[in-house]
């Protein structure tokens, strides 16, 4: 015997719906922008050597300045569970995001740094960790093998070999600067880049 819905009962997607109170054009607006915010994140986020997931988390939680939990970023960006715990851990481990424990909950819930010049100085020290400290040793090991106790007097002379040390020394002499220049303005998070961007917009006038 086949059972038949009434036309006026309800369905459990309709009783679901029935119970979130409807969402406001101000609360929509602002989801909008957030969401823009956090997709336009993802994607400048490549170019800093943060996958896009990364990004687009660390923009839900910067944007929105509340701690979410776990499934609150799952909801959000429609991702899994073991996709959203991966960035998440490794958020912390950049230093950009840090866990938070609620009193009478088990769950963790994280918060993005809240100061921009603070976030850009440790992304940036990240990732001069990661890509130029490894360059300039590579550099110095170069150097060392066309230098003239690896290769003796007459071949460290040659022309090509000469030419290769001279553009080695440049590159590296480049990166001794940068790093030096890190140092005195990144490396000091909100003071020295406070600093930097005020000259330069007494330069730009």
């Amino acid at each position: 015997m086949s059972t038949t819905l009434l036309k006026d009962e309800p369905t459990a997607e309709a009783t679901e719906a029935a119970a979130k109170p409807p969402i406001s054009e101000v609360d929509r607006k602002l989801h909008t922008a957030q969401d823009l915010f956090i997709r336009r994140w993802g994607e400048m986020g490549q170019t800093w050597g943060i996958n896009r997931t990364m990004a687009e988390i660390h923009a839900f939680l910067y944007i929105t300045g509340m701690p979410q939990c776990t499934d609150d970023v799952m909801e959000r960006l429609n991702i899994s569970r073991g996709n959203a715990s991966m960035s998440l851990r490794a958020l912390c481990d950049w230093g950009i995001i840090r866990r938070l424990h609620k009193r009478g909950e088990r769950r963790e819930y994280f918060e993005s740094l809240s100061d921009v010049w603070e976030m850009f100085s440790i992304i940036a020290a990240e990732r001069k960790r990661r890509e130029m400290d490894p360059v300039l040793e590579t550099i110095k090991q170069c150097q060392k093998m066309l230098d003239e106790s690896a290769l003796g007097k007459s071949a460290a002379r040659k022309e090509a070999v000469a030419l290769t040390r001279h553009r080695l020394q440049g590159m590296e002499e480049f990166m001794v600067v940068t790093n030096k220049i890190f140092q005195q303005f990144v490396g000091n998070a909100r003071s020295g880049l406070n600093r930097v961007a005020r000259v330069l917009l007494k330069a730009l006038g």
